[in-house]
């Protein structure tokens, strides 16, 4: 039925002091709820009238909610305020559990609702109250939306349980990989980057009519990724380098924000655009990986860092002499070779982790969809 029938908008005017302070409101995208958007002192709104919100109140974003900033106000928020840009709604407690809203919230049909109500221009499309109210909402008797709730909260309640133990694990292997770290390099000598793993580029003979494969590399450590395919009549001034297995791959750009991994048999063949850097290491003296772990610490990122001069993002570029005149520890290379064992492990314990959770994530969305509708 709609949802006019079951809620109704409830309004708490406050007119702002100069001399409190408040807690401002905001709805995230896509079902993720209510936050606490900024704490600001009366002064600092133009507003002359703010809405208190209260715990199970429903909330939407006007403008957003076409991408799903609709959420139910958490028990920590009780209090907080808003402009008029978020309408509020109270669930009649006779028809209809709040906490049922909250699911309902995150689904993909409530967002698709907003989303054929929302009209307008230049970004402004703003959903109507009225029309909100109108949305028809999926309605079981009361005890069996008390079941299918529960059976919501149980899931919920097992994924984050689940992403707490793969914090707890990464957290664990963080610490052990470190411990390794550093005894097999307490002692070790010192060598330039320079000399062990040089600079090196392969330039890439562009064909018009032929597909080239490209990668990119995320920050903080986050590894490679393959970009959509380049055909060679799409590229101008752009110039291309060959990407191989083993290769250290180097965002000359985001090197200091740890934009940098080694590549794998599965980036082997793809190019890197003029703004990447391969530096390859000497097989009988370093294993790219040990380096990479090395250069993404917290002392070897400060070395990159300081090889970027600069001060604002991209015009921290990577000095090609600075980077190989970078010193990393250099212990044998068996025991190079066993601490990257150990990080092989450590990947794979990562892995079965994010897979395990992953399996929760994607049963959330099908039990909402089997909820709410597709």
């Amino acid at each position: 039925m709609a949802l006019g029938e079951v809620a109704e908008p409830v309004a708490r005017p406050v007119a702002p002091r100069p001399d409190d302070t408040y807690r401002f409101i905001g709805v995230k995208w896509w079902g993720e709820g209510v936050y606490e958007f900024a704490r600001k002192p009366g002064t600092e709104t133009a507003a002359s009238v703010l809405f208190r919100v209260e715990p199970d109140d429903l909330v939407i974003n006007k403008i957003w909610a076409r991408h799903g900033s609709i959420g139910v106000v958490p028990p920590d928020l009780a209090g907080a305020v808003g402009s008029n840009e978020f309408p509020t709604f109270r669930a009649k407690p006779e028809r209809l559990l709040p906490r049922w809203l909250h699911w309902w919230s995150k689904s993909r049909s409530a967002w698709e609702a907003c989303a054929g109500l929302s009209f307008g221009s230049s970004g402004k499309n703003r959903i109507k109250p009225a029309e909100f109210l109108c949305i028809p909402l999926p309605l079981p008797p009361l005890s069996e939306q008390e079941r299918i709730v529960a059976r919501l909260d149980a899931v919920e309640a097992r994924l984050i349980a689940r992403r707490r133990a793969a914090e707890a694990v990464e957290a664990e292997l963080a610490q052990a990989l470190a411990t390794a770290f550093r005894r097999i390099t307490a002692d070790a000598p010192r060598a330039r980057m320079g000399d062990v793993a040089p600079i090196t580029r392969r330039p890439v003979s562009i064909q018009p009519d032929a597909t080239y494969r490209e990668i990119g590399a995320r920050a903080f450590g986050r590894g490679l990724f393959e970009k959509p395919p380049l055909r060679g009549d799409s590229l101008t001034w752009q110039k291309l380098f060959e990407i191989q297995e083993g290769d250290l791959v180097i965002s000359n750009i985001k090197a200091w924000e740890g934009a940098f991994a080694v590549a794998e048999a599965s980036h082997h063949g793809t190019v890197g655009s003029h703004r990447y850097l391969t530096s390859v290491a000497d097989p009988e003296r370093a294993a790219p990986s040990f380096l990479c772990y090395y250069l993404q610490s917290p002392e070897g990122l400060a070395q990159v860092q300081a090889a970027s001069p600069g001060s604002a993002d991209r015009n921290r570029t990577l000095s090609q002499e600075r980077f190989s005149a970078i010193e990393v520890p250099l212990p044998p290379l068996d025991a190079q070779r066993w601490f990257d064992r150990l990080q092989q492990k450590a990947r794979a314990a990562r892995e079965a982790a994010a897979a395990a959770t992953g399996e929760l994530d994607r049963l959330l969305p099908a039990l909402l969809a089997e909820a709410f509708g597709p």
